[in-house]
């Protein structure tokens, strides 16, 4: 994130300006399904012929009706219980957990075409994030509750998008990030922002707590560490940088994270995205999206950037926008999802599925846009640095970020 030249772009929200660089800048059940054998019944039917009635249909425990039948004889129910035709049910009789699904008002003797909420979990807007359930009955595709949830809460499963990856962040409690999404950057260069803290590797400043990723800027042992800026001597502050840089990254898409903040004067937090071609090309020519910046003097602000070279040359040109919360409420308040939505002409900021900044290439104008190839993730904290200025007598440590989890996705189209 490094800041130099300011081009802003105003657009929905309070908008304003600050320069960023190359520093720092809901899950559907335990293992996501519809159900615990991800069945709509054990036949996965509304009923074996249409009818609520044997093979207990919709769920095994949900059944249309006592001893599986929809009805008295058999069939969706005298008084519409299985459906006027014998459906899943007008009502959630498919199963009580959804487990069948929310009706079946479009198949007759279907489970639903909802494909209810899940039983792993609450599933997401529409039978566990939208993959609902199929014609056939099932409880979703695959019957799954979501793409990718946990924790028993809505997975992230948007209507419109498909899950490409994702991390929840669920290890055991001081356990390391997964070695097969994460690398660390380490170091104490200044990291060309002239940032005072030293990047660790392992669990010394990063670790998985509580099903959070936890990463810590301290002055805890710092002094163990030579940092080369601003000379080399021991340094004062440790933090850490993770990127999945070589493990993976996406063009275009759907790119999230719930994150409750740190604060103070000198933290410098952030989610953000780099092009996967920076080793051969640098910055800024291989592009940056901050998805979610913040000086900790600014509290209630999100600052959402984008950086590429001016036409012509390799200067950091960049478009901003900020997102502010009302009432002075912090960001470090609480858990807050910072997203965008990026296409091949334009990136959308949310802060909490709000729009507040849309960039478009059309408008780009004067700059090179460099957002049409692969884009990895960075999760830091930074400490000092030339935007958000130096620690001072007011500023508190340790400092958290905590990051509850991170998904992409790609339009289900």
């Amino acid at each position: 994130m490094l800041r130099k030249g300011t081009v802003v772009l105003v657009l929905s929200f309070a908008l304003g300006c600050s320069s960023s660089g190359p520093g720092p800048g809901g899950s559907g059940g335990s293992e996501a399904t519809g159900g615990s054998t991800a069945a709509g019944g054990s036949g996965a039917t509304g009923g074996s012929k249409g009818t609520g009635g044997s093979q207990q249909s919709g769920g095994a425990n949900g059944s249309g009706g006592a001893s599986a039948t929809g009805g008295s004889t058999g069939t969706g129910g005298a008084t519409a219980s299985g459906g006027s035709t014998g459906t899943g049910g007008s009502s959630a009789s498919g199963g009580s957990s959804g487990t069948g699904g929310k009706g079946g008002s479009s198949v007759t003797g279907t489970g639903g075409a909802a494909g209810g909420a899940g039983a792993g979990g609450h599933g997401g807007s529409a039978g566990g994030g939208g993959h609902g359930g199929s014609a056939a009955g099932t409880g979703g595709a695959t019957a799954t509750g979501g793409a990718a949830g946990s924790n028993g809460t809505p997975d992230g499963g948007l209507a419109g998008w498909t899950l490409t990856w994702s991390d929840e962040f669920n290890g055991a409690d001081g356990s390391a990030v997964d070695s097969t999404k994460w690398v660390y950057d380490t170091g104490g260069s200044g990291w060309g922002n002239n940032e005072l803290e030293y990047y660790t590797s392992g669990t010394a400043n990063a670790v998985q707590q509580g099903g959070n990723l936890v990463i810590t800027a301290t002055t805890a042992n710092a002094s163990s560490y030579t940092c080369s800026y601003p000379s080399n001597g021991p340094c004062h502050y440790t933090s850490a940088r993770l990127k999945t840089l070589g493990k993976f990254s996406q063009q275009y898409g759907r790119f999230e994270a719930r994150i409750q903040m740190p604060e103070g004067q000198g933290i410098w937090p952030a989610f953000w995205m780099m092009g996967d071609n920076i080793n051969t090309v640098s910055w800024p020519s291989c592009g940056e999206i901050d998805v979610m910046e913040n000086i900790g003097k600014e509290p209630s602000i999100n600052h959402g950037s984008m950086h590429m070279p001016a036409t012509g040359g390799t200067t950091d040109d960049q478009l901003t926008g900020m997102y502010t919360l009302s009432g002075g409420a912090k960001l470090g308040d609480a858990f807050h999802t910072y997203a965008i939505e990026w296409t091949s002409s334009q990136v959308a900021f949310y802060v909490d599925d709000m729009l507040y900044e849309t960039q478009t290439k059309a408008a780009a104008t004067g700059r090179t846009w460099e957002f049409d190839h692969p884009f990895f993730i960075l999760l830091n904290v930074a400490v000092g640095g030339t935007w958000p200025g130096s620690p001072d007598s007011t500023t508190t440590f340790p400092q958290t970020m905590k990051v509850d989890w991170v998904r992409v996705y790609q339009p289900a189209n």
